[in-house]
């Protein structure tokens, strides 16, 4: 949340001159979110670059950059569900089965993925989800789904699509008292949250999240650890592997709702 660095797509310059550093045929090509991965080298900013144990594998925690953080942090840092409480997810890609993941080592005994593709509800269980609820079998909300399959609503809820009908539905669903929901997935620029006040005075709990709450640089050496102490298993997220000349594949496979996490190799 640095206000310096605070992730801005459109901005497309290095900070300190306003300048690209990539160029081709004169013309410039601009930095994407301050990184500009898909290059073999890149220019960032110190403040986006976090040192992390050489001998950890680019070609798996690579994935730690974005999606999985996001997700697995919205869990453990935001929502932090109790041993034996009920989670919903609402989408099973691969942020939210990172969500899933981290309700599942947080001990939750319950939890229900949300997702209209119903292809993703069998590779989801390997994440610890045990119920599913597509709302496209429903005639009602899926808030209302969710209240009745649980007895008043699930503890936590943890929003993961960008999806703004979503994340009323993520809200409306957790349990009046104690029920926390949490925002992950970034919203259309023009989308609007309408909930009625009565759900909050409920005490019902609205959170948002950014990178799962953790701070890359001090943070992300330390997830890293946990895959390499074997803590932490990336490899179930990783469902294509392809060579860059390819990558345009890559980008159908997660268009098609095929992928999870597909490994770009930069020296394919």
């Amino acid at each position: 949340m640095c206000d310096l660095l605070r992730i801005n797509t459109s901005r497309g310059v290095m900070i300190s001159d306003g300048q690209s550093r990539f160029s081709i045929n004169g013309k410039p090509i601009y930095h994407f979110a301050g990184t500009s991965t898909y290059s073999e080298y890149t220019v960032v900013h110190v403040g986006c670059v976090a040192k992390i144990n050489p001998s950890a594998p680019l070609d798996k925690v690579c994935i730690l950059g974005c999606s999985i953080a996001s997700g697995l942090g919205a869990a453990l840092n935001v929502a932090k569900p109790a041993r034996g409480s009920s989670v919903a997810v609402f989408g099973l890609g691969a942020v939210g089965l990172a969500a899933a993941e981290g309700a599942r080592i947080s001990g939750a005994s319950r939890i229900i993925g949300v997702d209209v593709n119903p292809r993703k509800f069998d590779q989801a269980k390997n994440f610890g989800v045990s119920e599913f609820v597509n709302p496209k079998d429903h005639d009602k909300p899926v808030q209302e789904v969710i209240a009745k399959m649980t007895g008043g609503g699930v503890d936590r809820s943890i929003e993961c699509t960008g999806d703004v009908d979503a994340m009323i539905s993520a809200f409306e669903c957790v349990h009046d008292g104690w029920g926390v929901a949490v925002l992950v997935g970034m919203p259309h620029k023009d989308a609007v949250f309408k909930t009625h006040p009565m759900k909050l005075l409920h005490q019902r709990t609205l959170k948002g999240t950014f990178f799962g709450n953790y701070k890359p640089r001090s943070d992300l050496p330390a997830i890293v650890e946990k895959y390499m102490n074997k803590e932490l298993e990336l490899e179930k997220f990783i469902t294509h592997e392809v060579p860059f000349t390819e990558i345009n594949k890559a980008y159908e496979f997660m268009l098609n709702g095929d992928s999870l996490r597909c490994i770009i190799h930069m020296d394919g």
